[in-house]
């Protein structure tokens, strides 16, 4: 199995520095290169060899070329089940989902904002890809039910769903251009849009 995509301890001993340094080699890489020559049409091999790794060392690391691919997205989502899980639960759900993504924002680095975007374009430039990132968001969507902490019933996973959307439309507005401090901003417009959006008329 492979490793959790975030942790929130920096590794100790010399072995896990070196570990943590290959697998931010690999996704790195894989951004760049993917982006330079299409996510379908580059090997994993081509991968290997930029980084100079084997096959082995890559699979003690990422699940596939998918996975390492989707580094940026697995960090945040992985982040976001962390933050989930040390936020209180009361008052609307709807604010504990958005206070929970506000607050892996802040967590997330320079180099993670310099990745996220790239990634999202590789997601929208590749069928393989997308439909691999859209299983992960629906494994964390069944993940993120377990941890809130309230019965699974209709009405919360259609909230969910409603919150999943409101981020998909928060990126959408903030893609072009990228500048990481009008992120959360756009995530909260996007949110308190969603209850007009509702009462909307033909």
């Amino acid at each position: 199995m492979a490793p959790s995509p975030s942790s929130p301890e920096q590794p100790v001993t010399l072995r896990e520095r070196k570990k943590l340094r290959t697998r931010r080699a690999l996704a790195d890489t894989a951004v760049t290169l993917f982006g330079e020559r299409g996510f379908d049409g580059t090997p994993l091999d081509a991968l290997l060899e930029q980084v100079e790794v084997s096959r082995r060392t890559f699979f003690r690391n990422f699940r596939s070329k998918e996975d390492v691919a989707l580094t940026a997205v697995k960090e945040l989502w992985g982040t976001y089940l962390e933050v989930v899980d040390a936020t209180e639960k009361s008052g609307p759900l709807a604010d504990v989902l958005l206070g929970a993504m506000l607050g892996t924002l802040e967590r997330m680095d320079e180099d993670w904002y310099r990745r996220f975007p790239p990634t999202l374009r590789l997601i929208a430039g590749s069928p393989a890809l997308d439909g691999h990132a859209l299983r992960h968001c629906a494994e964390t969507q069944t993940e993120l039910v377990r941890r809130l902490g309230v019965p699974d019933r209709l009405e919360l996973r259609l909230l969910i769903e409603f919150f999943v959307a409101a981020w998909r439309c928060a990126l959408d507005e903030w893609l072009p251009d990228c500048p990481p401090g009008e992120l959360p901003a756009l995530l909260r417009r996007s949110c308190s849009s969603m209850a007009s959006s509702l009462a909307l008329e033909a």
